[in-house]
This record gives C-alpha cells, sequence and structure tokens, in this order.
C-alpha cells in the first residue's frame, strides 16, 4: 500500500464514501466506523494519489493520532536564492537544497559554466522553468493517474472499466463520463473529483 504524502484522504466503506479530509479526521472517523459489528470493509484513499493506505488504528485515539505518518516538507527554494552565489561544501541544507551527481556531457558542463552564479544556480533556474512550462500538464496527468488508481481498487468489477479507463487516458471527457454513469454514485462522484476537480453531472448513457 502507498504511504500517505497529501493533506486530503477519503475513506469508503463498501461503496458508500464514509469520510473525506485532513488524515488524522479520516483516521477518527474510521475508528468509530469499524467499531461497528455491521461495518463494511473500510479503505482509506490518499486524494493526491487515489492510492490506498494502511493505517494502525489500535489504542486510543490520542495513540492512533501520535502513529499517523507526516506528510513530507516541501521545501521551495525562494526565487531571490537561485541567483544567490554558490558557497562551498555540499547542498545548501537550510534551504532545502541537496547535493546530488548529475551526468552532463562536457559541453553541457561548458555552458553551465558561463551561467551567472554558476552550474548550479544554472541548473535549478531551468528546472524551475521547465516546472512552469509543464505544470499544467503535468497535474493533468497526476489527477488522471490519480482516478485511475482509485478505480481500480473501486470500481475494477464493474460494468465498462475497461472502457471507462481507455476513455480517461485518452482525455475523452465526454465519454468516460457516461460510461461511469452508471456506477455507484460515491464511487462515480469520487473518480470524477480525482479527474477533473469538479463535481460535474454525469452524462446519460
Amino acid at each position: 500500500m502507498a504511504q500517505a504524502v497529501s493533506t486530503s484522504f477519503t475513506a469508503f466503506s463498501g461503496h458508500q464514501r464514509l469520510v473525506s479530509g485532513p488524515l488524522a479526521e479520516v483516521a477518527l472517523a474510521v475508528m468509530k466506523a469499524s467499531g461497528s459489528a455491521a461495518a463494511e470493509p473500510i479503505v482509506i484513499f490518499d486524494d493526491a494519489t487515489g492510492r490506498s493506505i494502511d493505517l494502525n488504528l489500535r489504542g486510543t485515539e490520542r495513540e492512533v493520532v501520535a502513529r499517523l505518518p507526516q506528510p513530507p516538507s516541501n521545501l521551495e527554494t525562494p526565487v531571490d536564492e537561485l541567483s544567490a552565489p554558490e558557497p562551498r561544501g555540499r547542498g545548501r541544507p537550510k534551504l532545502g537544497i541537496v547535493a546530488r551527481e548529475v551526468t552532463l556531457l562536457p559541453r553541457h558542463w561548458e555552458w553551465l559554466g558561463t551561467q551567472p552564479g554558476g552550474a548550479s544556480v544554472a541548473l535549478r533556474k531551468l528546472v524551475e522553468e521547465a516546472r512552469r512550462s509543464s505544470g499544467d500538464r503535468d497535474r493533468s496527468r497526476a489527477a488522471r493517474d490519480a482516478a485511475y488508481y482509485f478505480m481500480s481498487t473501486m470500481a475494477g468489477n464493474l460494468p465498462d472499466f475497461e472502457e471507462a479507463s481507455r476513455a480517461l487516458f485518452a482525455d475523452d471527457r465526454r465519454r468516460f463520463v457516461s460510461l461511469i454513469a452508471g456506477w455507484p454514485g460515491d464511487i462515480r462522484d469520487h473518480i470524477v473529483r480525482l479527474a477533473f476537480n469538479d463535481h460535474v453531472e454525469p452524462a446519460s448513457a
């Protein structure tokens, strides 16, 4: 199972959405719901990836919350720091900069060496520019992948799963929404939310 990496999670009890929210809130809701003798199997999903996660829900509420995995720190290098001279030493931990090996051709090193601030500053600028230029495409791909992983777990045996998967990866939103229209409402709505970050009403089949 995937480890928790985001700030939004959703738990499903059978085909019904139990709760969505921060991990602590979801964990405690699942803990209470699991105490019912009639409770269906409950699965918790990381909304950023669509993958299910395992949690240790034994003990008191305080113990459960204390054991929860924390999202990784996402330290961003300030833009002003990209133009700062590179000091000696490997990495700059206070800024979240980590030294790792990069393999380039001689002509690439020559070009980097002529850039203001040196090779490290130039590489960071190039990476930031690439992130900005491909940001929308990367977000769309991540959303599509999250929807597919969730679908695979919760809807793999539902009608038209294969066709819906093909429509999802073909970015054929109209056909995709039409194919999943007959699926259980909470599952269908969550898939649409993950894939398109909205609450679109499924089209009629």
